[in-house]
């Protein structure tokens, strides 16, 4: 029996974690093993002389880690051939088994199965499966915005006509964007450029393992202000548990401005109020919406979380080095390119699902569906 090892994320449910020892295709890594020696040289692993076992520690933004050792197994996954979509096809990976967490990891509400990493090195799942010829370096999702939560990942590039896209800023350990400035209302706010460039620990980053998002001081104050200044006639803020708040008896697109993130390249990330309001309850007949991007002291770091990932199609093309976007239902079927280097490009409708029983051997790419948080670089800010 194979194990699945997809690692999903929910909240208040009970946990499925990862057994080695119930599955028949898992096995040990040991520190001969050329993809630990890879870990070695990017501080990915390390490895036990007297075990002769790869092992890792990683340690995230939030202060929290883990630790543990690495195994190898079949990753199952819906694959695409020719337009169709094929059931139960496998791909080996290694990933790693944690036997200690530390800080947020250890509390029960946060309900965390396991981290599914999409960075860029080596080691990680992207990087494996794309090594391996099984899928091409790019990877997308759609997150819903829903209470229910869900979306659609894709190990492949989601197309769809309105994408924008900007450079990455490569040699990042993250996924760093050149943000230039901030709009609201059609306003560039009056924030210093250096706040947002990139180097080291300094820079904006897209992490869907962000809950909300977060701008350093002199941005945050000056977003905080122009919002405010905005509404001050028609709503009635308040403090909720240290965050800013509002009371409104109308629709928030009707009191809330429009807030724009340019990048590089003339891209902008165009968020309306819902994309950086969290609705919190309701007061009588009012409802509280508080301002979900919160202030990082001390740091030049923006992190752009699923509070403005959601609802749009992200792309990430390690090949060409860029990110794109583009507004969509995520509750909605995609189309989805699985092109690697075959010199033509393959098309799926994400809402098709078959029972193809095609050879594993042809796979073009895959996509796996219904996934409702996915960690890509490890910053963990839940």
């Amino acid at each position: 029996m194979s194990t699945y090892v997809m690692f999903f994320f929910f909240l208040q449910i009970q946990l499925n974690l990862y057994d080695p020892g119930s599955s028949s295709t898992a096995s040990l890594v040991s520190c001969s093993d050329q993809r630990c020696s890879a870990g070695l040289q990017s501080s990915d692993s390390g490895c036990s002389a007297q075990s002769n076992q790869c092992s890792y520690t990683f340690q995230y933004g939030d202060g929290s880690g883990t630790s543990g050792y690495y195994v190898a197994d079949l990753l199952h996954f819906n694959s695409i051939l020719e337009g169709s979509v094929i059931t139960n096809s496998t791909a080996p990976i290694m990933f790693g088994c944690s036997v200690l967490q530390t800080g947020d990891l250890t509390k029960s509400d946060r309900a965390v199965d396991g981290i599914f990493g999409f960075g860029q090195q080596s080691l990680s799942v992207i990087s494996q499966l794309s090594s391996q010829g099984i899928t091409p370096k790019v990877f997308s999702h759609c997150l819903k915005g829903s209470n229910s939560g869900g979306g659609i990942l894709v190990f492949g590039e989601i197309l769809e006509p309105n994408m924008v896209y900007t450079p990455l800023v490569r040699s990042q350990p993250h996924y760093n964007l050149d943000l230039r400035s901030i709009s609201v209302g059609g306003q560039v706010l009056s924030i210093n450029p250096s706040v947002f460039s990139t180097s080291n620990n300094q820079g904006t980053i897209v992490d869907s393992g962000t809950t909300l998002a977060y701008l350093a001081d002199e941005a945050y104050d000056a977003f905080m202000s122009a919002i405010t200044n905005a509404v001050s006639q028609t709503v009635r803020p308040i403090l909720s548990k240290g965050n800013q708040c509002y009371l409104i008896t109308s629709s928030v697109n009707d009191i809330f401005p429009q807030v724009s993130l340019n990048f590089a390249g003339g891209a902008s990330m165009i968020l309306n109020p819902q994309d950086y309001l969290v609705q919190q309850n309701s007061i009588g007949g009012s409802a509280s919406w508080c301002i979900g991007f919160q202030k990082i002291q001390g740091q030049r770091i923006t992190i752009l979380g699923d509070l403005v990932l959601k609802d749009k199609i992200f792309v990430y093309d390690l090949v060409n080095q860029r990110i794109g976007w583009t507004n969509y239902d995520c509750s909605m079927s995609v189309n989805v390119s699985t092109n690697i280097n075959t010199g033509r490009t393959e098309f799926v409708n994400a809402g098709q699902m078959s029972n193809d029983g095609s050879s594993r051997d042809q796979v073009r790419g895959m996509l796996a569906l219904l996934l409702p948080i996915i960690m890509l670089t490890g910053l963990l800010f839940l």
